[in-house]
């Protein structure tokens, strides 16, 4: 469908010579732009996005917090996307092949032009079809076969078998893992960063919450369209889904 002119656009770069390098060459391209924000880390994207519903997003890929991919996967919906990035050559093929435009950095005043062109046509074209955006960043993505998870403790650095542990949960900046048996380890990982490692048992239920879908003991109904989800470890221990989860836990368990 086609979108009017000049599209809201967000800028997303952790490194400020880049963002005022790109922001100056879209001066050139006010009929086609409207910046109507920027941001210097996947966090404040998250939030700008939220906030001013942009239609398009020129998206640094390696940030601190979180990386560009992580942002994307976070977000309630994919406006276009416009990687502005140094990565490599396998990521640059995925975006060519799968209609994804990306610049590489530094930007250059010919290589901009050329994706200017190429927005405007999808915008003003219908039939030409849309970047599938998210089978590129499963692609880009893939899930390497794990079996355990390394933890510290003391001097010890001990291997957990992803078949004993339960649950994960995140308390402030923190993350702990917790098995069947009732241990409990802090880990090294953002809840983020498991539910793309891990296989697709473990389920993300809720901002704090990312559990072993084949240690569930019983599922209860709770107010809201919640579920309170109650584990077979040694605590029993209860889990209660998040508003914006809960169809995780639905699709899986076929609820």
């Amino acid at each position: 469908m086609a979108t009017q002119f000049p599209l809201r656009t967000l800028l997303v770069d952790d490194e400020p010579l880049a963002l005022n390098r790109l922001r100056r060459l879209l001066k050139r391209y006010e009929d086609t732009f409207s910046i109507v924000g920027e941001a210097v880390n996947g966090l404040e994207g998250l939030k700008a996005v939220e906030e001013l519903e942009p239609d398009l997003i020129f998206l640094d890929i390696e940030m601190p917090g979180l990386t560009g991919f992580e942002m994307l996967g976070r977000l309630p919906y994919l406006p276009m996307v416009v990687f502005a990035t140094a990565y490599d050559d396998y990521a640059v093929r995925a975006f060519e092949e799968n209609s994804i435009d990306y610049l590489l950095k530094p930007i250059e005043p010919e290589r901009l032009e050329k994706t200017v062109e190429r927005i405007r046509k999808m915008r003003l074209e219908p039939a030409v079809a849309g970047p599938d955006l998210r089978h590129v960043l499963a692609l880009l993505k893939p899930k390497k076969e794990l079996h355990s998870i390394s933890v510290k403790t003391g001097d010890r650095i001990l291997l957990i078998p992803l078949s004993t542990i339960a649950y994960f949960e995140a308390e402030d900046k923190y993350v702990f893992l917790n098995t069947i048996d009732g241990q409990q380890f802090l880990t090294n990982y953002t809840l983020s960063t498991l539910e793309e490692k891990l296989p697709d048992s473990f389920t993300r239920i809720s901002r704090s919450a990312l559990l072993n879908s084949r240690h569930i003991q019983e599922i209860q109904r709770h107010f809201n369209g919640k579920f309170v989800i109650i584990m077979r470890d040694k605590k029993a221990t209860h889990l209660m889904t998040g508003s914006s989860f809960h169809d995780n836990l639905k699709s899986i368990m076929e609820l």
